[in-house]
């Protein structure tokens, strides 16, 4: 069961993210994993603020940063311009609540 970021991460040990997650999260997971195209999917069919973050993410991994910003715009973020690790961790913690 994933309650804060340590068990998020430690999450990705697995083959598949937990259950329960949402999609924002679920997103998140496949980022980390590596898995792009899953991740991408995910929250693509979400419409919410905290799916087009992650979206915003996914497109500045890619390295799309006009869509990427549009996205961003979308979830009412300023456009990230720490680490791709930080912003990570920074909206896995958001959307876990802040939980350590």
């Amino acid at each position: 069961m994933v309650v804060n970021v340590a068990s998020f991460i430690a999450s990705l040990d697995g083959a598949a993210p937990a259950p329960g997650l949402n999609a924002p999260l679920t997103g998140l997971w496949w980022a980390a994993k590596g898995d792009w195209d899953q991740a991408h999917r995910i929250v693509q069919d979400d419409n919410s603020r905290e799916a087009a973050w992650v979206h915003a993410y996914l497109h500045r991994v890619e390295g799309d940063l006009g869509n990427a910003g549009y996205w961003y715009r979308q979830a009412g973020q300023m456009v990230a311009k720490d680490s791709l690790e930080a912003e990570w961790q920074r909206i896995a913690a958001t959307l876990l609540g802040s939980k350590t």
